[in-house]
Order: C-alpha cells, then structure tokens, then sequence
C-alpha cells in the first residue's frame, strides 16, 4: 500500500472509529430536545472536563497555534497555554457556575433562553442568538479550512484542499444529526485523552529524532535567536493580554462552551472541573506550540496555506505516526465543530424559530428542525472556507472577540439586580457594533495604543450596561427573581 492510501486509511478509520460511538449514542438517546442538546444534564466529572477540553482542540489550537509559534516564536504558549487556562478557569466559575444554578433551576437550554425569561424578552433572547450564529460562522468554516489544509499538506497535496474540508465536513454533518450532546461528549472524552497522550508522544518522537530538546533548542537559537528572548515587535504586552482577555472571555460565551455550564449533574462535578481545567490545557498547549518553534530551527519550509505540524510529522516520524496525530487532530476538529453545530442548531430552534415563527412547536419536530438546521450550516460553511479568507489565527481571533462582546453585559446580568432590559440592549449592541465597525470599516481603529479593539468594545459593552440600567427602571415584564432568587450559593 502507498503512503498516501495508509494515511488516508488511518484518518478515514478514526472518523469511523467517532461515528460508530456516535450510532451507539443515538440508540439510547431520547427524541426530546433537552436531550439532544444536554444529554438531560447528566454529565459527571470526566465527561464535563473532557467534552468541553475537546470541543476547543480545533484548528486554532492544533494548527493555527503552532503555525504562529513557527513564524513569530514560543510566546503563544503564554497566550494561550497559561493566561487563557486561568482566566476561562476563573470565568468558568463566576461565569458557569451561577449559570448552571439558574439553569438547573429554571431549565434553561441556551443563554439567550436565560436572558430572555430574565428580562421577560423575546427580542433580547433573538439578538444574543443572532449574534452568537454570525460569529459561530466564522469558527464552524476554520474547522473545515484547517481540515483541508492538514490533508493536502500530509498527502502533499495529492489530496487537494476542498476534498479535506468536504470529508470532515460530511462526517461531521452525519455524527451530529445522529449523535447529539451524549454521543458528542462520549467522543470528545475519547479523543481529549488520545490528543493528550498522542501530543506528547509527537513531541518526544521528533526530540529523539533530532537529538534531544537542547539540538533543537540550540537548532532555534540559531536561526531565529530572537525566539529565545521574551517578548517581539509581534508579542508585545499589550497585544498578548489583549489577545488572552479577548480568546478567554470569547471562550465563555462561546455556544458550544457555554452550553456546556447547564449540563452537570451536580454541584461538585462543577467546581471540580473548572479546577482541573488550567492543569489540562498547560499539558497539551506546551508540546503543540512548541512543536512548531522546532520545526522553525529544524529548517521546515511550509507552503503558504499550509500548516507546520504535519510536514514537520511528515519528516521527523513514520508515515503511520504521522497520519494518526492527523487523524486525532482532524477528530479533535470535529469534536469542535460537531458541538458548534449542535448549539448553533439550539440557538435557532429554541431562539429564533421557536419564539418567533412556531410557540407552539412540539420537541420531536424541534429535535427535527434542529437536525436539519445542521446540515444546512455546515454546508454554507463548508462552500464559505473554499474561499480561505484569512489565516487559521485571524479567523479564530475575529470569532473569539466577537463573542467577547458579550461576556460584560452576561456578567453584570447575573450578579447586578439593577441590570435592567434598556442596559442590556445598550451593552450587547452597544459593543457589538463597535467591533464590528473595527473589523470591517476603516472609520474605527483596529488598535489603541497596542490594545486591541476587541477590548475596547468590551470596555464600552461594559460602561453602557451599567450607566444605562442605572438610568432606566425595570419594565414590568422583567424577572429578577430569575436570577436571585433561590440561586444564590
């Protein structure tokens, strides 16, 4: 058998491999839409940990991350490995945990479901929902981009670009429609603790192939000396905080993330998941991104729009080896993508369509409505990353800030009994169109003074919540109780 068939075998078998646990998941889950969309909030410690672990192993992590440790350095190892575990650690808590008191009290599905109850509003509940769907987009179609591109460069280009995306998008389509939230987090367990130990062995397999951690640390030193000092025209500190604050908060009101805060099954498997959680992605973002500042001392040369670590892989391991990290991290993907389309279907039915086309909607044609809804957005996103509208990293970062936007208006909700409808509307527009007048405008500064627009936005969301519930009164239709009453803890 050639290379290419043993790595494609590989790769297609491992996808196999996550639908057959999928099937399993279908047999025994319930035609409801809670189930569907939270497995009946029922997730113990290992699951809740390693659900949410693998649903953010995407391609911004496997491949965008060592991808820019390849170009500019390590330092991307402090942005994401280390800040962005303890602050999504932190905001797991503040954040997640009086969510899931709420939510286990009221039997809430998606955050604008909750907002929308609390301020007694169906346009709210439609804004956040909206909102969330236009920047899942973006990070549903750099799932497919970096699928594509880690194909093409491990066949070395035998298997183009759009095959790649379209293989992992059909899988995904398929796992999703068939599996919901059990069979996704049944997955995810999997494949979290097979990118975990597989990440390792990738790294200490090059190592030994090159001699060791000090030739190709002194393989760095050099080529790219300046990799081995901290802090670059590129890592500045205010671009490194403003990226870490941007990708953790983004994380927290990420659909797929977030969701995830309404479906443990007690108190203690709660909080001992957001303690775990900064230990978990120290070990697997230290040998991924340092994987990539090797390969820049080791001489790899990688195409434009293509991804290091599997050339590097292509060198340094066996054929084999190398396809079964691809596999892994091409599974991880989906795991990604497969919750994003689970929560970005909930988001519609249960927030668009349900609200404003069809109250009365039974559960089994909304578990219907959701299924169909994934097939359509993934295969929009799909025909979108044909396109390859920009790097794996500038992409992942348009969507974490995007949803950041949200984290200060959420926060000031939960723990502010004057927040009021009026401030909320001001907060969450309020910022969102500042950052989307950054990025897709030159009327607004994409910067300020190092820092990124992002932050500002969130400043500004922040400020409006605030100044505008404290000059407005509550309407009568509003719920304060929702959020207070009963849930404090």
């Amino acid at each position: 058998m050639t290379a290419i068939g043993i790595q494609l075998g590989i790769i297609v078998g491992y996808l196999f491999l996550a639908l057959a646990i999928g099937l399993l998941a279908y047999r025994v889950t319930e035609r409801t839409a809670e189930d569907f969309y939270l497995a009946s909030r029922s997730f113990g410690t290992i699951v809740l940990l390693f659900t949410t672990f693998a649903t953010l192993l995407s391609a911004f992590t496997f491949f965008g991350g060592p991808n820019l440790a390849y170009a500019q350095g390590p330092e991307w190892i402090l942005v994401m490995g280390l800040m962005d575990g303890i602050i999504f650690a932190i905001l797991w808590y503040v954040v997640g945990y009086k969510q899931w008191l709420i939510g286990n009290r009221h039997g809430y599905v998606t955050l604008g479901e909750m907002l929308g109850d609390r301020f007694g509003s169906v346009g709210l509940r439609g804004l956040v929902a909206g909102i969330s769907l236009f920047w899942l987009f973006p990070y549903v179609m750099l799932q497919q981009m970096g699928a594509g591109a880690a194909l093409s460069g491990l066949t070395a280009g035998a298997l183009p670009f759009w095959a790649g995306a379209a293989l992992v998008t059909v899988f995904m389509i398929i796992y999703v429609v068939l599996a919901g939230m059990r069979g996704i987090a049944w997955t995810d367990t999997v494949q979290g603790a097979f990118m975990l130990v597989i990440t390792w062995v990738a790294a200490l397999w090059v190592l030994d192939a090159v001699g060791g951690a000090g030739a190709a640390t002194a393989a760095v030193a050099e080529s790219n000396p300046e990799f081995l000092a901290l802090g670059s025209a590129f890592y500045t500190p205010e671009y490194m905080l403003s990226t870490a604050i941007s990708i953790g908060f983004g994380v927290a009101m990420f659909p797929q993330v977030n969701q995830r805060f309404f479906t443990a099954n007690s108190e203690t498997v709660f909080k001992r998941t957001f303690i775990l959680w900064p230990v978990l992605v120290v070990l697997l973002f230290v040998p991924a991104f340092l994987l990539g500042t090797w390969a820049a001392g080791l001489g790899i040369d990688v195409p434009a729009g293509e991804n290091v670590v599997p050339i590097l892989l292509n060198e340094y391991t066996p054929v084999w080896f190398a396809a079964l990290v691809i596999a892994g991290a091409m599974a991880a993907m989906m795991s990604s993508s497969d919750s994003m389309l689970l929560s970005g279907s909930s988001y519609f039915t249960r927030d668009v369509y349900r609200p404003f086309i069809d109250s009365d909607i039974s559960d089994r044609r909304e578990d219907l409505l959701g299924r169909v809804g994934v097939v359509v957005f993934a295969t929009a996103t799909f025909f979108a990353s044909l396109s390859q509208p920009g790097t794996l990293i500038e992409i992942g970062d348009l969507a974490f800030s995007g949803f950041a936007q949200l984290a200060f208006p959420v926060l000031v909700a939960l723990y502010w009994r004057r927040t009021t409808l009026s401030g909320m509307y001001a907060g969450i527009g309020g910022s969102q169109l500042f950052y989307l007048l950054s990025v897709f405008t030159p009327f607004v500064p994409a910067t300020y003074f190092g820092w990124n627009a992002s932050i500002v936005g969130m400043l500004l969301g922040l400020f409006l919540t605030v100044a505008v519930s404290a000059a407005t009164t509550a309407a009568a239709d509003e719920r304060q109780s929702r959020f207070f009453s009963g849930v404090d803890r």
